[in-house]
């Protein structure tokens, strides 16, 4: 049985009916790890010995169960985790040197989520260092390759949870956004992609980049895989008080895929110079698809969209400077052994355990963040913000949901983002807007484009971007699993 072909509620489906163990699902996914991991690199840490254990105890949770209908929802499933969320007594790296021996005593809010589910944790995925990157290349433990062809970048920051779901390493994967972390490497990777409302998911727990943008989502199979997963993982934290104390819906339950009347917004603005031709036309198509469907398609102006990328590169820095001062070599992580005095052991510790990208954003952020620049920098860049954020508002009372391409490209080749400081906010332009707003937001394959020109016959995913209200995620699924219901690009799976 090849169980990397099937969608959660097929595994749900085979684990209720005992046409499967836990046990014997889980080797079967270690498998493919230990195959394709060596070339990949989507892995850090692979928690076979956990896994299995973890894994027997869903057995038999399941066969003490009255019946096979009493199963939460993700009871028994294999699943990995980006290299961010804490795992109690798993080495959690941030993919950097600086946590390179770093072992959490405690869970994140969603590991703990997950463990009360019985689900199976069978490894935490590489990605881009302290997810500062949109390449999957700044990782201290190597790059993560795009399964699809291996000489290009699966994209990032969240680089292995979108290269291990894509290869069928892992049924699905948590992964974080705070500029396009999620879509965009979900797009480059031909996988689904869901980036929450802010505030929808825990953050506690989670190695923190930008406090006020970090989003917890994940990457699957199709929407209905995730409309699953978010009704596991999302929901009030008393630990996070950027949590929503907004009731979570059945949104697998409540998954509608009748858009007729939809109203449905293309904003022009995301139809970039030096788009290439071959996303643009597989996204017109999509679009075309839900116009089928009975869905209105409007087009429509975000004119602040040119503004994203610029207030973000002010307002990431600034809060990665914050967050990332706690790694002082003092409490946990790395440690200089070369250092005199204890401003030496500051300084060294941190020079040796941050890379460039990380080294990069935290004099940024000092920068704008110092005396006289404060309100030059930072706090022009919030009130732009706030524009933005009131743009979505109000284009939201027009129409239900946008659609757009998730990225400008398919995936470049490996090294590309290196010739570029600015790569990351180039280009994870067509998402970063709407992750300043906090909004909801999905990537899902949507076709193959030529790798380059034209006539190349290399061909590699395209993402169609949906974008909801604030917590407008039951929409995005609606829309999302409307579309998927009449296509088969979710279920292309990369050969290598």
């Amino acid at each position: 049985m090849d169980y990397e072909q099937l969608e959660l509620h097929e595994l749900r489906k085979k684990l209720d009916n005992k046409e499967v163990s836990s046990v014997e699902l889980t080797k079967y996914f270690l498998t493919r790890v230990k195959e394709s991991n060596p070339e990949l690199n989507a892995f850090i840490t692979i928690t076979e010995e956990e896994a299995l254990k973890q894994a027997t105890d869903a057995d038999q949770y399941m066969a003490e169960g009255a019946s096979g209908s009493t199963n939460p929802l993700l009871c028994g499933i294999p699943f990995a985790a980006k290299d961010l969320f804490l795992t109690r007594g798993i080495r959690t790296t941030a993919a950097s040197k600086i946590l390179d021996n770093y072992i959490p005593a405690y869970d994140a809010t969603v590991i703990q989520k997950l463990k009360e589910q019985k689900a199976v944790l069978i490894g935490k995925t590489n990605m881009d260092q302290f997810a500062h990157g949109s390449s999957g290349e700044t990782s201290y433990y190597g790059s993560t390759k795009n399964p699809w062809d291996v000489t290009r970048m699966p994209g990032g920051s969240s680089s292995g949870s979108a290269s291990a779901v894509a290869s069928g390493m892992t049924p699905w994967a948590l992964a974080t956004e705070t500029g396009g972390s999620i879509r965009q490497p979900a797009s480059l990777t031909g996988v689904s992609g869901w980036k929450p409302t802010y505030g929808r998911v825990s953050r506690y727990g989670v190695a923190a980049m930008a406090s006020s943008l970090d989003s917890m989502g994940a990457m699957a199979k199709s929407v209905k895989d995730l409309a699953i997963i978010a009704e596991v993982i999302s929901g009030l934290d008393p630990k996070d008080s950027t949590t929503g104390n907004i009731a979570v819906p059945k949104y697998s339950q409540n998954i509608n895929t009748d858009i007729k009347g939809m109203r449905i917004g293309v904003p022009k603005e995301y139809f970039i110079d030096g788009m290439e031709e071959g996303v643009k036309s597989r996204v017109m198509e999509a679009i075309e698809v839900l116009r089928e469907q009975g869905a209105s398609i409007v087009e429509v102006s975000l004119p602040n969209t040119k503004y994203g990328s610029l207030v973000y590169a002010i307002v990431c820095p600034s809060e990665v400077s914050s967050n990332l001062a706690r790694y002082d070599g003092i409490r946990y992580g790395h440690s200089t052994q070369e250092g005199n005095d204890l401003f030496e052991v500051y300084s060294k510790s941190r020079a040796e355990g941050f890379g460039n990208e990380a080294k990069r954003r935290i004099m940024t952020g000092t920068y704008v963040l110092s005396a006289g620049y404060y309100d030059a920098y930072y706090k022009k860049a919030q009130q732009v913000r706030r524009l933005i954020i009131n743009e979505f508002a109000e284009i939201f009372k027009q129409v239900d949901v946008l659609v757009a391409p998730a990225s400008p490209n398919v995936a470049l080749p490996l090294g590309k983002s290196a010739e570029d400081p600015l790569f990351g906010y180039i280009a994870d332009q067509l998402n970063i807007p709407g992750s300043l707003a906090g909004t909801p937001g999905l990537s899902i394959p949507c076709g193959f484009a030529p790798a380059g020109e034209e006539s190349d016959t290399k061909q590699l995913p395209v993402g169609l971007q949906i974008i909801g209200p604030q917590w407008g995620e039951q929409k995005v699924f609606n829309v999302g699993s409307a579309f998927q219901e009449v296509t088969n690009w979710h279920k292309n799976l990369a050969k290598f």
